[in-house]
């Protein structure tokens, strides 16, 4: 009698792990037991991986105070190396180990958060009001696919629905929330803890439910330096935008249709698509935020090129009508003062006030990190939709 398939896919499973283990140690050894990674009561972090033949060992997060450019860890008799940091502050956190000079998902934590073109284990680090996963109602994140003709492929978002929305009739207002260039449509639901924050947000009373729409922000293969035709791919988000994904989530979802109930904004590269987006169809959108980004090439580029005036030009015509920016209910930017595009911020934000668009600008401390997204993802839905 043949075993039933779940039993003989967990065989497998279970085989396959025993071969990973007899890989990584020398023969006759057997791995030691221990937990990969331990958050303290004083949010102080320890990680571990065995590694009984490496040379040396890094533990990379570029999130992670005082990693940097790797933490080294220190191998024990046993073939297991560790490193203690912090204390942190709460949040969530991507790590890999650097093993030799490969990168090395945590083979021991499930928990994963999806980048631009790798996956990262991930740690999180309780002790926050704003998104830590509390005793209160939750909403559900899915992971939808949707036909973009404009690219004549499917694609994948991700949808944060609120509380009770299964068993409800009602129609809520829509939120999109994009990300930056490192970071996929799975990010802000992971690493970003945007599910708990709306969560803890509507549990308190301080955010209407909403619909969160998180787009993919890549159209295709992205290389930093502008090899990954940048501009082209902006233009192609751009359009299935407008022409595939928020169609297909009026259509699909209970949302109401109205500039009124209709909010846009995005870290980063998605802050600068943020500002395309509405800024090209203003008429749809009464909230925009924009956290850590701003119009690139504002300030000029490399090698003394002079400053970006194009996007200003183009959308000269929306900045100066009065009539479309009176029911432009909020402009809100947050940057740290750290952050390597602050300036691309205070610039665009000038550019925006000469056009008399009322802006509500917030610096912060800190660079460009979640550790600020965050933040800004909390303050900035409260003030979404309170005109009733």
């Amino acid at each position: 009698m043949k075993p039933a398939p779940f039993l003989a896919a967990l065989a497998n499973a279970l085989v396959l792990a025993a071969q990973s283990d007899a890989m990584a140690q020398p023969p006759g050894q057997r791995p030691p037991q221990f937990h990969s990674h331990d958050v303290a009561a004083d949010r102080k972090i320890t990680f571990r991986v065995f590694a009984p033949r490496a040379e040396t060992v890094l533990l990379a997060g570029g999130d992670i105070p005082g990693v940097g450019r790797g933490a080294e860890m220190k191998k024990s008799e046993q073939g297991v190396w560790e490193v203690t940091l912090g204390p942190v502050p709460a949040g969530a956190y991507r790590y890999h180990f650097n093993v030799d000079g490969l990168a090395v998902v945590d083979p021991r934590n499930p928990a994963t958060s999806e980048s631009n073109s790798n996956t990262w284990s991930l740690v999180s680090v309780p002790g926050s009001d704003l998104f830590d996963a509390k005793e209160v109602p939750h909403g559900a994140v899915a992971s939808v696919y949707y036909p973009s003709a404009t690219l004549k492929r499917m694609r994948r978002m991700h949808v944060y629905t609120p509380p009770g929305y299964e068993s409800s009739s009602d129609s809520y207002p829509v939120f999109y929330l994009l990300h930056g260039a490192s970071d996929s449509d799975a990010s802000w639901s992971t690493v970003g803890r945007a599910g708990f924050i709306l969560d803890n947000l509507i549990a308190a009373g301080k955010a209407r439910p909403m619909i969160v729409v998180m787009p993919a922000g890549h159209t295709g293969e992205f290389r930093f330096g502008g090899g990954g035709g940048f501009e082209r791919q902006m233009a192609e988000f751009g359009d299935d935008f407008s022409n595939d994904l928020k169609p297909y989530i009026e259509k699909h979802y209970r949302v109401k249709n109205d500039r009124a109930h209709r909010a846009i904004a995005g870290l980063s590269m998605g802050g600068a698509q943020t500002l395309a987006v509405a800024f090209g169809h203003l008429e749809d959108y009464g909230y925009v935020g924009v956290y850590s980004s701003g119009i690139f090439g504002i300030t000029g580029g490399p090698n003394g090129a002079p400053p970006n005036t194009q996007w200003e030009e183009h959308h000269k015509a929306t900045l100066d009508n009065a009539e479309l920016k009176k029911d432009l209910k909020l402009v809100w930017f947050g940057c740290g003062k750290e952050d390597f595009l602050v300036k691309t911020s205070d610039a665009t934000v000038e550019m925006l006030r000469k056009h008399k668009v009322d802006v509500v600008y917030k610096e912060t401390d800190g660079g460009h990190t979640w550790l600020n997204w965050r933040d800004y993802l909390a303050e900035f839905a409260p003030l979404l939709f309170n005109d009733k």
